[in-house]
């Protein structure tokens, strides 16, 4: 095995995509039990779930909520979020869930932190922001990680997050580098289909970093799509349903569940939808053993992260697994 990938942590967030003919109770239920087919691999360092409203085509709306289900139907496994959006949340009230957390499952848990508001002018009415709340991102880190140490101004205690030790990581999109380098925080960067972009949001992080209580120095886990099969062309058939989703929501506005692979391949596409779908393909990690090992190879000798967080989503949760499991040869060929 490369002394690269060996070096490396590897985790996987699961963002409880719904699919078509299923529930959105089965897709929390797929991502319960992912989560413990995980742990049993014994490869992987972290799993975490995602915070979206309102999206047809995802049932995790309220991650700490699903972050409990998933750690409590694990042993020792991290868990986490990938991300709370902390403009949705006041920060007192993110600590003292993520304290809960951390006082049920010592050790264990995660805090990852994202600054969207919203996937549409809707959903961001119904949650009482707007996008300008994104821009205070920085000060509502600062918040939520003086919740945890005491320091408030108010006087007021979070219980049980004050004393308590979770680990927090900022999700880096646009500005998100630029503040997870000053407030001295992990970040987690995507996506791998714009590695140009990536690379300048990494190097910028570590020029600026500044130490903190939370991390001596930088730590970078890079994320995105790494899908794992007998041949390329079932590597391929993995991507298709996300790609298809992406593209009808840029063509319709909406994000539906995800269809099985065979539907899609016999749509008759528009040209900006075919347009959109095969951006949607492009770009990946997708492969055989052989050629996943090698791309990871490479893009962990460019980015030097210390971790990969895989996002893949797929309609074939049993497909999915095994992406999961060849990925796990690789990590301990």
């Amino acid at each position: 095995m490369s002394s690269v990938i060996a070096s490396t942590r590897f985790s996987v967030l699961d963002r409880s995509r719904t699919r078509e003919g299923h529930t959105d109770a089965e897709a929390l239920r797929d991502t319960v039990t992912l989560a413990r087919e995980l742990e049993d691999l014994g490869s992987y360092h972290r799993v975490w779930v995602s915070e979206h409203h309102g999206v047809p085509g995802v049932a995790g709306s309220a991650p700490t909520v699903l972050a409990a289900a998933v750690a409590g139907a694990t042993s020792s496994i991290r868990v986490g979020t990938g991300g709370v959006m902390l403009p949705n949340h006041q920060p007192l009230v993110a600590a003292e869930q993520f304290g809960v957390l951390e006082s049920l499952f010592p050790g264990r848990i995660d805090m990852g932190l994202g600054r969207s508001v919203g996937f549409t002018d809707g959903v961001r009415r119904a949650l009482g922001r707007d996008k300008g709340d994104a821009e205070d991102f920085a000060a509502q880190i600062e918040e939520l990680l003086g919740w945890f140490r005491g320091t408030s101004p108010t006087g007021v205690h979070a219980r049980p997050a004050e004393g308590l030790t979770v680990p927090p990581f900022v999700l880096a999109m646009g500005e998100g580098a630029d503040i997870a380098a000053r407030a001295g925080l992990p970040m987690v960067i995507g996506d791998l289909r714009n590695r140009e972009r990536m690379q300048r949001g990494i190097d910028h992080y570590r020029e600026h970093f500044r130490p903190s209580p939370w991390a001596a120095e930088p730590y970078v886990m890079i994320s995105g799509t790494v899908a794992v099969a007998a041949t390329p062309e079932e590597a391929r058939r993995l991507l298709v349903p996300e790609a298809w989703s992406m593209a009808y929501s840029r063509t319709h506005g909406t994000f539906p569940p995800l269809p099985p692979a065979e539907r899609v391949e016999a749509l008759t596409m528009t040209g900006k939808e075919r347009g959109f779908y095969e951006g949607g393909l492009a770009g990946h990690i997708a492969g055989t053993q052989e050629q996943v090992a090698h791309e990871l190879e490479t893009v962990l000798k460019e980015t030097g992260a210390q971790e990969v967080l895989v996002t893949t989503s797929t309609y074939d949760r049993a497909a999915l697994l095994d992406s999961y499991r060849r990925l796990a040869r690789i990590i301990y060929a």
